[in-house]
């Protein structure tokens, strides 16, 4: 829709500024766009909740002044980030004014901008077993707490109508979110021109599903990326990016809001997403379009891969409050078993590729051979080549107890102390666990049941294997010297 609407004083401004030269005569016209001109539409989503638009429309434009509306955007649009640009005349079209309009409109707002003007308000009147509309003619004189009105010489509050009917919309007030642009044109006719700008309540996590296979060595890994609008725009037949990475920002991003969304998932056989580095990030690229619709969260799968090796291990943590018992002296105190599944994410292992930071669901087949959730873990970003190490839980077969056997002590700043760790397995398969111990100080080993290896400055590590149906027990003396 263009209209046309000169602005002498616009004008004069502009001939001072040398955007057009004096006695020239430019006319002002309004144009509106939507997204039925748009031929592009790029959405590039960061794990931050901002995402960067790029919505390209195709525009007929006249000569002139032009006051651009732009619709159809993200109600959470940052306003400092919106850039527009011609792709096809980028010296012919200049900016010369932005604003971004966001007062909405809605029967508050018809009424707030009323004050001062005439309505008409409709009342319904029951008259011999009929209804009849009886319009009143009234100035909304303020609309505070409520409409106070002048109907004639009279000032009335508290007055009730079924509907008003106003004679026409302010010009202030938008359907939806618009972004306005004030633009010197030099080349009537199409050009392609594209609008960039930052928007928030837009996230992505990514999201993985480990199925260990029956012999525990072996499991298959499938990642989904899940994706969050909450922008206030849906984005239809958009090419979707993602990026993964610790992006600094100036400010906090705003808290996720919680509301009922649509639930949606996209899956394939092949592999989706294509990737790259992007500076010191990853860009993942969905090698096609996709919709996303506004208060929708959508899964899309990111990769698969079969018959990666896995290790399962049995670990121990000891943590200094655990060297003594102050409940129930001499008794030993017992520690969980932790259960890790460890796989190396690098090409020879079917993955090699770089890993969003997100939750790992593990799951694996019963003796029906039916899948059993039995643990998740967090992991960060995660390059190739690495190793990814997942707790899952705390083994429910395997028990271990410590207690601490003697304390010497042999100076000011020296003391010995031994230690005992019974490990007892009720699986019918041997296993091996791992105990890691904090030792503070300048310390050496006196003595160890199990062959240790000093992992740290201030920690050791044993390698203690249990027989099936049976126990073992570590027992180590170190001197400490602080």
């Amino acid at each position: 829709m263009v209209k046309p609407q000169p602005t002498l004083r616009l004008i004069a401004a502009l001939a001072l500024a040398g955007w057009i030269a004096t006695g020239e005569v430019l006319a002002q016209t309004t144009v509106t766009s939507t997204e039925q001109e748009q031929k592009e539409l790029a959405v590039t989503v960061y794990n931050s909740n901002i995402a960067l638009v790029r919505d390209v429309r195709r525009l007929r434009l006249p000569a002139g002044t032009i006051e651009m509306r732009y619709m159809d955007i993200a109600a959470q649009v940052n306003p400092a980030t919106v850039h527009i640009v011609s792709l096809t005349a980028p010296k012919e079209l200049n900016v010369l004014e932005q604003n971004y309009e966001y007062d909405l409109l809605s029967p508050e707002k018809l009424l707030q901008k009323y004050v001062g003007k005439e309505l008409t308000l409709i009342r319904l009147i029951s008259e011999n077993n009929s209804t009849k509309e009886v319009p009143v003619k009234a100035v909304l004189l303020a609309y505070n707490q409520g409409p106070v009105w002048r109907v004639g010489n009279e000032i009335i509050t508290g007055m009730g109508a079924d509907r008003y009917v106003f004679p026409d919309l302010p010009e202030n007030l938008y359907s939806k979110p618009t972004l306005v642009w004030l633009l010197d044109n030099r080349k009537a006719g199409e050009q392609t021109v594209e609008a960039s700008y930052l928007t928030n309540q837009m996230n992505w996590s990514a999201d993985y599903v480990l199925t260990v296979h029956s012999d525990q060595k072996e499991a298959d890994l499938n990642g989904w990326v899940t994706i969050v609008n909450q922008s206030g725009a849906a984005f239809r037949n958009a090419q979707l990016q993602l990026v993964a990475g610790e992006l600094n920002r100036v400010y906090a991003p705003p808290a996720p809001m919680v509301r009922a969304m649509a639930m949606k998932a996209e899956a394939v056989g092949a592999a989706q997403f294509a990737q790259e580095a992007l500076s010191e990030y990853h860009l993942y690229t969905l090698e096609r379009h996709t919709d996303i619709q506004n208060n929708e969260t959508k899964q899309i799968s990111l990769l698969a891969a079969a018959g990666a090796s896995v290790e399962k291990i049995f670990q121990v943590d000891g943590q200094q409050y655990y060297f003594q018992n102050q409940i129930s002296p001499g008794q030993p105190v017992k520690e969980p078993v932790k259960v890790l599944l460890k796989f190396k994410n690098s090409e020879v292992n079917s993955l090699g590729v770089p890993l969003p930071a997100g939750t790992v669901r593990v799951y694996q087949g019963d003796s029906k051979g039916r899948l059993q959730f039995i643990g998740e873990d967090r992991i960060g970003h995660t390059p190739k080549d690495e190793t990814v190490s997942l707790h899952i839980g705390n083994a429910f077969d395997v028990v271990a107890e410590r207690k601490q056997t003697d304390y010497q002590r042999l100076g000011p700043h020296n003391v010995e102390v031994a230690y005992e760790i019974s490990l007892r397995n009720h699986k019918p398969d041997p296993i091996t666990i791992l105990v890691n111990e904090p030792i503070g100080g300048d310390w050496m080993m006196l003595d160890s049941s199990f062959k240790y290896e000093k992992t740290a400055a201030f920690a050791a590590r044993f390698t203690v294997p249990v027989a099936a149906n049976a126990e073992a027990v570590l027992k180590y003396r170190v001197r400490i010297h602080w």
